[in-house]
């Protein structure tokens, strides 16, 4: 049913916590399936230097967000903005079509972190 990767990624998530003052937070969640993502970055020069996580929910929400965060890490703000959940799945090698969701919430809880990054930024330069 689920892939080695998703099985490591579970068993072993990576990146796993809170980041004391944190330069963007996003957390999403789906109501329907119970799994909540809360994804907290810390961001220089326009690049991910750090990045957390905190999950409540299934096997596959757990794995999607280590790995979600694994493929950002490093990168500029502009590069993990274009991460989708498609990329999320595949680097898992796949995911079970009714667990695909939880890739969906991954990528949405970045996306909603560094739009709180952003938001911030804009509010810090006026």
């Amino acid at each position: 049913m689920y892939s080695e990767k998703v099985m490591d990624h579970f068993m072993n998530p990576r990146n796993v916590g809170e980041i004391e003052n944190p330069d963007g937070v996003g957390q999403v969640g789906n109501a329907k399936c119970g799994d909540i993502m809360k994804i907290y970055l810390k961001i220089k020069d326009n690049v991910i230097v750090d990045i957390k996580f905190k999950t409540f929910g299934c096997g596959a929400a757990i794995a999607t967000s280590s790995m979600a965060t694994e493929l950002v890490k490093g990168k500029t703000i502009d590069e993990a903005l274009a991460l989708t959940n498609k990329a999320v799945a595949d680097a898992l090698d796949g995911l079970p079509p009714i667990k695909m969701h939880c890739s969906v919430l991954a990528e949405e809880a970045i996306k909603a972190a560094i739009e709180d990054y952003k938001s911030k930024q804009l509010a810090s330069s006026k």
